[in-house]
């Protein structure tokens, strides 16, 4: 697809080419892509929620679910492979994105680092014997 196709045009072609996704019920979009929330619900039955913000707005306004991704593309920012576009082949950068949210879901189940946490304290308490 050539680099000056509009993302709401190239939806249409990126959505096409999934694989069916069963589970899949709801997308959130970009006020953009509102030209693709009809074509989306008839071929695909999702629903596509649009997040627009307020008309009339000025400065920054926070809109709901957009800081989602934006959190997201942050934490792929401190993986330094991730960092830049370093891979020639799609696939690997899709693999290293795996092994980054993998690290991270790992990094949340960790328990908390504190002076409160009791497996900290005891591993400390069989050092010091």
């Amino acid at each position: 697809m050539p680099a000056d196709v509009q993302d709401r045009d190239g939806a249409r072609a990126l959505l096409g080419r999934l694989p069916a996704l069963p589970r899949l019920a709801v997308l959130w979009a970009d006020g953009a892509y509102a030209a693709v929330v009809g074509w989306v619900r008839q071929q695909f039955g999702w629903v596509v929620t649009t997040i627009v913000r307020p008309l009339g707005a000025r400065g920054y306004i926070h809109l709901p679910k957009r800081w989602i991704v934006e959190r997201t593309f942050g934490w792929f920012g401190r993986y330094r492979r991730l960092s830049k576009d370093y891979e020639h082949n799609p696939a690997s950068s899709e693999a290293w994105i795996y092994i980054a949210m993998i690290h991270r879901m790992a990094r949340l189940l960790l328990p908390a680092r504190d002076q409160e946490n009791r497996l900290k304290r005891l591993r400390r308490r069989r050092n010091h014997r």
